[in-house]
């Protein structure tokens, strides 16, 4: 008889095979059950990590050095990302007098953000190579409390500033541990990186996205049936923004590396902005809930939309 760890496999395959519509069923799941997206929100936080953890258990010492290649290049796309795109963004809102409304408020504060720590993840069911992934999100949280100054001095409503930069510290240190933990049970062999580990790893991760989706959909039940004006505004907002990132920063970076193209594009589009919710003046949070919660939606679709371009791009 098999050891009980084996004779989970086939469920870990079942679920890394069908990662791409976990995540679909998350999303319907949370918009449709909100009393279970609530009760999941206080689970996120540790499910976030332990994606991370995961992401990193998967690569191993030989993917992790792979990935820190071209680290200075990923810094100045974190620039770019997180600080000349929001920017840009207020001034142009600014200039249209409607930096004040919440939708404009919410894609400023969308772009200030870093990638989602479940980057690699999305990566991984696009298509794509991991690798890079792990290295912008890394990156672009190290640099987050720099990058997030000038954003919000021009953003009053948004609070303070170092409010944003002592949570992404925090966030940062708990991605050096599970990433540091990850690593060293690589690199002493007491995860293997054979197939059924990898199996279990994808499966794992699978269902803890699906888990996550469900939790951070919580404000998206109550709008759909009381405020349907405002959640389509806020959903075509959403998929505005996030596609033609995608596929803009994808393009451009499969010229010069096709291979990293998916990872490109996915940590452009998808960012971090639920990570905001806790140091932002409560009455601005409240304000912003339900664009953060339908920027989930195109985020956690990206594998299931995109895959065939993303394939497209890294054989090109």
């Amino acid at each position: 008889m098999l050891p009980p760890p084996f004779r989970l496999v086939p469920v870990f395959a079942f679920l890394a095979r069908h990662g791409r519509m976990l995540l679909v069923a998350g999303l319907l799941l949370g918009a449709f059950l909100p009393e279970l997206a609530v009760a999941l929100r206080p689970g996120i936080a540790p499910m976030i990590v332990a994606l991370l953890f995961l992401a990193v258990l998967r690569l191993g010492p030989d993917g992790i050095r792979a990935g820190l290649k071209g680290v200075h290049r990923a810094a100045g796309l974190a620039l770019v990302l997180q600080v000349v795109l929001p920017l840009t963004a207020a001034f142009a809102f600014w200039l249209t007098g409607a930096l004040g409304s919440t939708i404009a408020m919410g894609i400023v504060l969308v772009l200030a953000a870093a990638p989602i720590t479940g980057s690699p993840n999305i990566t991984l069911m696009a298509g794509g190579d991991p690798a890079p992934a792990l290295r912008q999100l890394v990156i672009g949280t190290a640099l987050l409390p720099l990058t997030v100054l000038p954003v919000f001095l021009v953003m009053p409503a948004f609070g303070s500033p170092l409010a944003v930069a002592r949570a992404a510290l925090e966030l940062l240190m708990l991605i050096t541990l599970a990433g540091g933990v990850a690593y060293a049970l690589r690199a002493f062999d007491v995860v293997s990186g054979g197939d059924r580990s990898v199996l279990a790893m994808d499966g794992l991760a699978a269902l803890l996205l699906g888990l996550v989706v469900i939790g951070l959909m919580s404000a998206i039940g109550p709008a759909v049936l009381n405020e349907r004006g405002a959640f389509f505004a806020a959903l075509a907002a959403v998929f505005l923004l996030n596609f033609p990132i995608q596929l803009c920063a994808s393009a451009l970076a499969a010229r010069k590396d096709p291979a990293a193209a998916p990872a490109m594009g996915i940590t452009a589009g998808n960012r971090n902005a639920a990570l905001f919710l806790s140091v932002l003046p409560e009455a601005t949070a409240d304000e912003l809930l339900l664009l953060i919660g339908c920027f989930q939606i195109p985020m956690y679709l990206t594998p299931f939309l995109l895959a065939r371009w993303y394939r497209k791009l890294a054989k090109s």
